[in-house]
């Protein structure tokens, strides 16, 4: 699976949730991760959605970033405390090394 094809209901079923049973509300909340994910991914890096598609690795990156999200019901991913695998795998990835 690509970063780009991941949806609300991959994101539940990675956080183990019964996305049958989730509310609109909830299932939006889910929406707002996927893509607050994507958008830190593609901040990170300097990479487009498209290009992060080349790496399948990147798929688990934004797992890992919405069940971040999810746990501490934030939608932002602070870069101080930034989990070691996701920044090992965003690393590897990125153009903008500063």
């Amino acid at each position: 699976m690509k970063a780009s094809e991941i949806t609300n209901r991959e994101v539940a079923n990675y956080l183990r949730l019964e996305y049958d049973f989730l509310e609109p509300a909830e299932l939006a909340e889910l929406d707002h991760m996927v893509v607050a994910s994507k958008r830190f991914i593609e901040n990170y890096t300097g990479r487009t959605e498209l290009e992060l598609d080349n790496y399948e690795e990147i798929t688990h990156v934004v797992f890992v970033l919405c069940q971040d999200m999810y746990d501490n019901r934030s939608y932002y991913v602070d870069k101080n405390n930034i989990n070691n695998m996701v920044s090992s795998i965003l690393g590897m990835h990125s153009k903008n090394l500063l």
